[in-house]
């Protein structure tokens, strides 16, 4: 089993910049990927980055070179920082780790408004 907690959403002006934070616990050598996902009202969740555990990346289109997706071993943590932020990217960021099945934590409300 595996434990995410997120953090870190919040209300921010278009054009600003928030980091997420998603502390993994339990079974932790046997994640084999952790990500991001997004879920927007009315919408699907979506991925929006991954990061392997050989630390291959890949994001969404809508967010290259906007969000860059890391993480720190040793605190078990997985980041998720977000810059020139636009209207679209209000939703609610899920943390995901995949093992031999996907957990997920229970999300944090990201709302980028003026």
């Amino acid at each position: 089993q595996v434990q995410l907690v997120e953090s870190g959403g919040d209300l921010v002006q278009p054009g600003g910049s928030l980091r997420l934070s998603c502390a993994a616990s339990g079974s932790i050598s046997s994640i084999n990927a952790m990500g991001w996902y997004r879920q927007a009202p009315g919408k699907q969740r979506e991925l929006v980055a991954r990061i392997t555990r050989g630390g291959i990346t890949n994001y969404a289109d809508s967010v290259k070179g906007r969000f860059t997706i890391s993480r720190d071993i040793a605190k078990n943590t997985v980041y998720l920082q977000m810059n020139s932020l636009k209207p679209e990217d209000t939703a609610v960021y899920y943390c995901n780790a995949v093992t031999y099945r996907n957990f997920w934590g229970q999300g944090t409300q990201v709302t980028v408004s003026s």
